[in-house]
């Protein structure tokens, strides 16, 4: 098990800003800096890079699992808060989070992205079998998935953007997985308040692939009180229903008078707590919502979904080329974890919309396939865009 020796910096410690800066940030050209954030049981060093754009928005990204560890937004009177959950420390995204004690905050996942049944599936009759690390089934590629590696980072700035290019090479077996898998993962932070992630595989043997981001929002601000009042739009008028451990049962149901259905804004609160099956089956929200993509072609990016906070005013829309997202409304925080504000993350004090392709997909026929072969590039393209409403 990976483990931290020394911390050499922390998000607070190294990168907090005073409003002085604030202000003159919002007067310089778009940035890119680093600074030591830890080192690893082998001796490996983990970066903390600094992104800042030409409004003074701010991001804060580890390699240690392509981590976004802050993300400073505006709200409707530019001030700036942090908006995403995490720690102030290395040591704590080392702890197992099959354990829950780091719940893939901020982290890159893959190679499978949300949850494969009975940790297994076949190619072409020859079964592969996965560590099974959420109960009888598989999660999130596995106890060591792309979320506890340290990728190899490569800073750039453009014109009007600065990015981070993440590269990391899976070895064939990798957490049982066929064939040795070369991705890379692209931030960029743009000066129109975007957050652009490009992600990209290529693999030896045929294998599945579903790369995601997995940061849990609140646009209130971290450590703010929980995300209830947040008004969702979910760009989808079906979803996969789920059994008792969080697998699709292989149909995609309407969600016409569901309450599931986000179609209209609605308030996350307002019926999280009805005596809904689907609803107690998760906790809350943990589905995953099939897109309405239109006549999209694949590549294209298509409204997926929009949150607002009615307290800051903060609104992030959320421009996908997946099929599918899957809204998780926090469910299992607990209170036991504290984050970077100090303050301990109760139940849905975060949220998280992954862009994925369908949970299960190796093991279901009928939904789209997330199998990739060595012909193929695997390309997937997601885009969360940030801006403010009056209040």
């Amino acid at each position: 098990m990976v483990c931290a020796l020394a911390i050499a910096g922390s998000i607070s410690s190294t990168m907090a800003i005073t409003k002085d800066e604030d202000a003159s940030m919002q007067k310089s050209p778009p940035s890119v800096s680093s600074v030591p954030f830890g080192q690893l049981d082998d001796g490996r060093e983990v970066s903390l890079y600094r992104l800042v754009n030409a409004n003074g928005m701010e991001m804060a990204v580890t390699p240690y699992g392509g981590t976004i560890v802050s993300l400073k937004v505006p709200d409707d009177e530019g001030n700036l808060d942090d908006i995403v959950l995490g720690f102030d420390h290395l040591e704590d995204y080392l702890a197992p989070a099959y354990q829950r004690a780091n719940p893939y905050f901020g982290a890159l996942i893959g190679r499978y992205g949300n949850r494969i049944a009975g940790a297994s599936f076949s190619i072409d009759g020859k079964t592969y079998r996965l560590p099974a690390n959420d109960g009888d089934n598989h999660l999130h590629g596995g106890t060591q998935g792309f979320d506890r590696r340290l990728w190899q980072a490569q800073a750039f700035e453009e014109e009007h953007a600065v990015g981070l290019l993440l590269t990391l090479e899976s070895p064939d077996g990798d957490q049982g997985y066929p064939g040795t898998l070369r991705a890379q993962v692209r931030y960029t932070l743009t000066d129109d308040n975007a957050l652009d992630i490009r992600y990209e595989a290529s693999t030896t043997a045929t294998t599945p692939v579903n790369l995601t981001q997995h940061s849990y929002f609140n646009l209130d601000g971290e450590g703010s009180g929980d995300i209830l009042a947040h008004r969702l739009m979910i760009n989808a008028s079906g979803f996969t229903p789920v059994d008792d451990a969080l697998i699709p049962l292989g149909d995609v149901r309407s969600l016409d008078n569901s309450p599931l259905d986000f179609r209209t804004p609605v308030a996350i609160g307002s019926r999280i707590d009805e005596d809904d099956q689907q609803l107690l089956r998760g906790k809350g929200y943990d589905h995953n919502f099939v897109i309405d993509r239109g006549e999209a072609a694949a590549e294209e990016l298509v409204l997926a979904a929009r949150v607002e906070a009615p307290r800051s005013g903060r609104v992030m829309e959320v421009y996908t080329s997946e099929p599918g997202i899957q809204f998780y409304s926090g469910n299992f925080l607990d209170g036991s974890l504290t984050g970077k504000s100090g303050v301990p993350y109760q139940q849905r004090s975060g949220f998280a919309l992954e862009t994925q392709h369908y949970p299960d997909s190796p093991n279901q026929p009928d939904f789209p396939s997330t199998l990739l072969t060595p012909e193929e590039t695997y390309l997937s393209h997601t885009r969360y865009v940030f801006s403010s409403v009056p209040q």
